[in-house]
C-alpha cells in the first residue's frame, strides 16, 4: 500500500481525494454509504452571501459523455451553513473546504471573514461568478478582477485560499499569474466549459438558463491540458478536477502537475465513485511500485 498523504497549501490531506464543490452537498447524503473521513477533503457545495433557491427548471440537460447544469448556486447562504452545516461536517473526520461566491470584491472580503471560523480549513474561491460593478463579467474573466477578488479574500482571512479558475478565458494561465499575485495559496482547476443543448421538438435550449456548465468526462482532456499550462506558469499547488472518472484519471490530472484531485460528476451517477477512485489510484500506484502517491504530482514529459 502506498504513502497516500499529499499536501495542499499547507494541508496535510490522509489522501489526494476531494469532492468537488456543487456534487457533494454538504455530505450528509454520502455519508450514508462511506464515513466522510476516507476522503482527503470535503470542498462543500458554494455559498453565497444570502440564500438563494437557484434556477428554474429545467437546469440539468445530458451530454454525450457529459451534463450541462445551471443550477443557480442554490444553497442556504452563509449563516445557514454555519449554523446548519458546518457543526455537523467538523465531527466528520476529515479537512473541509468551503467555496463562497460574490457579486462585489467587498462582498467577496466580507464573506471570507463571516466564514474564517473554527471547522473551516480552506477557502476556495469561485471567481467564475459574475462581477455585478464590472458588466457582469465574470471575475476570473480578466486579470485584475481575479486578482483583486483574490486580495480581497486574503486579506480578511487567516487561511489558506484557493481561487478556482475557469477554462471560459483565452489564457488560463494569465488569469492563475493573477491569482498568485493576488496571493493565492493554491488552485483549483478546471471550473465548467460553457454549453448549450436544444430540444429539437421546442426549438429552445433544453435549460431554462439557456446556457450551463459542462462537466464529465468529456472535460478530461480539457482539465489535462490546463492543469499542465498552469502548472508550468505558477508555482501554488494545484487541486485538479474535470471528468475523473477512475484512479487513472486521478492519476493523470497529477502527472500534469495536480497535487490533489476533486471527483465531481461521477459522484452523481456512482455515490461511492470518490473512495473507489481511491482504491484505483492506490493500486495503480501499488502496480508501478509508486510508494507516495505525491510523487506523480508535475512528472508530464512533453516531447
Amino acid at each position: 500500500m502506498s504513502d497516500l498523504r499529499v499536501n495542499l497549501a499547507g494541508l496535510e490531506l490522509r489522501n489526494p481525494i476531494v469532492s468537488a464543490s456543487g456534487t457533494f452537498g454538504f455530505g450528509r447524503e454520502y455519508a450514508a454509504f462511506y464515513p466522510l473521513s476516507r476522503l482527503g477533503a470535503v470542498s462543500a457545495k458554494g455559498l453565497t452571501l444570502l440564500p438563494r433557491s437557484g434556477n428554474m427548471p429545467p437546469r440539468i440537460a445530458e451530454t454525450p459523455s457529459g451534463m450541462l447544469n445551471s443550477v443557480g448556486l442554490q444553497n442556504p447562504g452563509v449563516e445557514g451553513f454555519l449554523r446548519e452545516e458546518l457543526p455537523w461536517l467538523k465531527e466528520q473526520g476529515t479537512k473541509v473546504i468551503v467555496n463562497l461566491s460574490a457579486g462585489t470584491v467587498e462582498e467577496f472580503g466580507q464573506m471570507a471573514e463571516m466564514l474564517s471560523v473554527d471547522g473551516v480549513d480552506l477557502l476556495e474561491v469561485n471567481i467564475s461568478c459574475p462581477n455585478v460593478k464590472c458588466e457582469g463579467l465574470a471575475f476570473g474573466t480578466r486579470p485584475e478582477t481575479a486578482q483583486a477578488a483574490t486580495e480581497a479574500v486574503k486579506t480578511h482571512t487567516h487561511l489558506p485560499v484557493m481561487v478556482k479558475l475557469s477554462p471560459n478565458v483565452t489564457d488560463i494561465t494569465e488569469i492563475a499569474r493573477a491569482a498568485e499575485a493576488g496571493g493565492a495559496d493554491a488552485l483549483s482547476l478546471i471550473n465548467t466549459l460553457l454549453g448549450m443543448r436544444i430540444d429539437l421538438n421546442t426549438r429552445r435550449p433544453i435549460l431554462k438558463n439557456n446556457t450551463g456548465g459542462l462537466s464529465g468526462p468529456a472535460v478530461l482532456p480539457v482539465a489535462v491540458r490546463c492543469i499542465h499550462q498552469v502548472h508550468q506558469a505558477v508555482k501554488l499547488p494545484i487541486l485538479g478536477m474535470g471528468g475523473v472518472m477512475t484512479g487513472a484519471d486521478a492519476a493523470e490530472l497529477m502527472m500534469a502537475g495536480a497535487s490533489a484531485v476533486a471527483v465531481g460528476t461521477a459522484i452523481l451517477t456512482d455515490p461511492l465513485a470518490p473512495v473507489r477512485i481511491l482504491d484505483e489510484l492506490d493500486r495503480f500506484c501499488d502496480d508501478r511500485g509508486i510508494s507516495e502517491v505525491r510523487s506523480l504530482t508535475g512528472t508530464l514529459e512533453v516531447w
